[in-house]
């Protein structure tokens, strides 16, 4: 269980790679002043990755979801 509750955390592991890009976009678009509504929108594309990632981390765990449908 120990192995797998780090896996999420190797490297090139697509969930995380892709929360670590949303992440990267939104403060390359702050850095670069684009206008607010994109900004924003990259802002809640890197939140809903790091929710995934955060829930898939505790459900690796063991503990429970209330999103799981």
């Amino acid at each position: 269980m120990k192995k797998e509750a780090f896996a999420i955390l190797e490297a090139g592991n697509p969930l995380m790679t892709s929360a670590l890009d949303a992440l990267k976009r939104y403060h390359d678009a702050v850095a670069t002043d684009l206008p607010g509504d994109e900004v924003e929108r990259l802002r809640l594309e890197a939140e809903a990755l790091w929710k995934a990632v955060s829930e898939y981390q505790l459900r690796v765990l063991g503990c429970p979801s209330a999103t799981l449908h």
